[in-house]
């Protein structure tokens, strides 16, 4: 569960994700699915759609005691990603301000709730909401009904049929003046067969889902998509107006974001904000709005989840063993230093050379090494390839002396070079300038990026052109003793950190990490 981390600070499965072993001992229709690997590791197949209900029917039992019947032919809903979006819609009201704000009961609206009618089901028991749960489908009515009267919530949730392509207007109609605090939707998400089955919705580049798609006609597509489907609830709410606090929908492609929100602006919305729903490996971003000049925008937590992304720092460490075969290679390459962090740094510069990154050494203590790495082109991609390659083909050239007369000096003008009449002629490996760095660059483990970027100015002037040489990423990278300590010691393993500080793209950043990591492992490991 990668996502984790980032869901709602309030849910309950952020710190806790449901214990497989433990529900399984306790409820049988959920232990017939669960299947324990030879090492040992409770697991669940996600693309079983019988698994699926029945993890969402125990959890809700067991952390909400709801009891629930959902048809396999209709949206099996999961409860974490349904908790996020609760907990989101408490922000936005909780946050509410003027008129009747904390006074009496939270009223909302589901739109399309589902056969399992989840949202409605999690508001009422959690927080005492009431709802209005619209529904189109008549087998979605049904369960959904059911599902309500027999956890005995009929006081608090009213479950309505609908007409098709009915959203918030008729929905409305034969409701009192009733100011609502809140909407949700789920909104269909594919415009049609070809995007449900992702050939046209989905990156090539991406694996496919983990988890079965489930789900009835009208819950998973409409005409236009998720895009059109919004703008109809969005042209809803301009009518509408100040009869709810906050209009807000659940969206499941990020592109689908910035067109509704541009929209929301072109039609002058007062008050627009967005956030994201992380949890497992899924992702959803949710939109919501409000006609009320006196409502408190909470601010969209991704922010802080990306900045706390790119400050984290990429890493690998070489063990004791490793570095201190990397030791007694050292004087190979010429390094007469013998503590451990001077002969990994070693190392790393003589990998860079090859790679043609320029480096600067910069200013660090005595626990750390620190270098400030330009690259200016993607040298390490199929490095491995290349350098079989290069060396078939130097087996499969001819080769032939040098003459002792005047081949040498006309080899000298050529970029050769000759150690006497019956040499070989071998390449003489251009001078290549590194970067020429100015200014000091306090290059501790807490050093920012954007310290690092305002503290070192850097040229990279190749030496062909008198122009800046353009680059594709710069990063400070900093060797040092895995335990942290001041003291430098030949005891302690060695971590390598490679903090981004700008460019075009930080995967290239991530690729080189992987490309140094190798490739150490790998001088280590070698016995010649």
């Amino acid at each position: 569960m990668a996502l984790n981390k980032s869901m709602h600070p309030r849910n309950r499965y952020k710190d806790k994700p449901p214990d497989f072993a433990y529900l399984a001992s306790k409820y049988p229709d959920f232990q017939k699915h669960v299947h324990t690997s030879l090492s040992g590791r409770v697991g669940l197949n996600f693309k079983d759609p019988e698994a699926v209900r029945a993890l969402t029917c125990t959890l809700l039992k067991e952390d909400f005691g709801l009891s629930i019947e959902i048809p396999l032919e209709r949206l099996i809903p999961t409860v974490p990603l349904r908790l996020n979006y609760i907990h989101w819609v408490e922000d936005l009201i909780g946050s509410s301000g003027g008129g009747d704000a904390g006074e009496g009961p939270r009223r909302g609206i589901d739109i399309g709730t589902g056969a399992s009618c989840i949202y409605p089901l999690l508001g009422a028991t959690m927080n005492g909401w009431f709802f209005l749960a619209t529904e189109v489908d008549d087998i979605c009515f049904n369960y959904a009904k059911k599902n309500v009267e027999q956890n005995g919530l009929s006081d608090l949730i009213k479950v309505v049929k609908v007409p098709q392509k009915t959203l918030l207007m008729d929905a409305l109609k034969e409701e009192s003046a009733l100011v609502y605090d809140f909407c949700m939707c789920n909104p269909p998400f594919f415009a049609n067969q070809l995007e449900a089955k992702g050939v046209n919705s989905r990156n090539s580049r991406r694996p496919p889902p983990s988890s079965v798609n489930t789900g009835g006609v009208t819950e998973i597509m409409a005409e236009g998509g998720e895009l059109e489907f919004v703008k109809r609830i969005i042209h809803d709410s301009l009518q509408l107006k100040q009869r709810l606090r906050w209009y807000s929908c659940m969206l499941g492609k990020k592109c689908s974001l910035a067109p509704l929100k541009e929209e929301l602006k072109k039609q002058g919305v007062p008050k627009v904000t967005h956030t994201e729903f992380c949890q497992g490996r899924t992702m959803r971003w949710a939109l919501a709005w409000s006609f009320y000049e006196d409502v408190s925008v909470p601010s969209p937590p991704s922010k802080k989840r990306k900045m706390e992304k790119a400050r984290k720092p990429l890493s690998f460490s070489l063990l004791l063993p490793t570095v201190k075969l990397l030791q007694a290679k050292a004087p190979s390459i010429g390094c007469s230093a013998h503590g451990s962090l001077d002969v990994v740094t070693a190392w790393v510069e003589k990998t860079l050379t090859e790679l043609r990154v320029l480096y600067k050494r910069v200013p660090s203590g005595s626990a750390e090494r620190s270098l400030f790495l330009t690259a200016v082109e993607n040298s390490w991609v199929h490095a491995r390839q290349k350098r079989r390659d290069q060396g078939r083909q130097l087996r499969e050239l001819p080769r032939a002396p040098c003459r002792d007369d005047g081949a040498t000096s006309h080899a000298a003008d050529n970029g050769l070079q000759s150690d006497g009449p019956h040499s070989m002629c071998t390449e003489k490996t251009p001078d290549v300038e590194l970067v020429e760095c100015k200014g000091e660059v306090n290059s501790g483990s807490d050093v920012a990026t954007q310290e690092v970027a305002t503290s070192v100015a850097c040229s990279t002037t190749p030496p062909s052109s008198s122009t800046a040489q353009p680059f594709l990423f710069k990063c400070l990278t900093n060797v040092k003793l895995e335990g942290g300590g001041q003291r430098v010691t030949d005891e302690d393993d060695v971590m390598l950190e490679m903090h981004w500080v700008e460019g075009l793209n930080r995967d290239l950043m991530n690729q080189l990490c992987t490309y140094l990591k190798n490739t150490l492992l790998r001088l280590a490991s070698n016995p010649q």
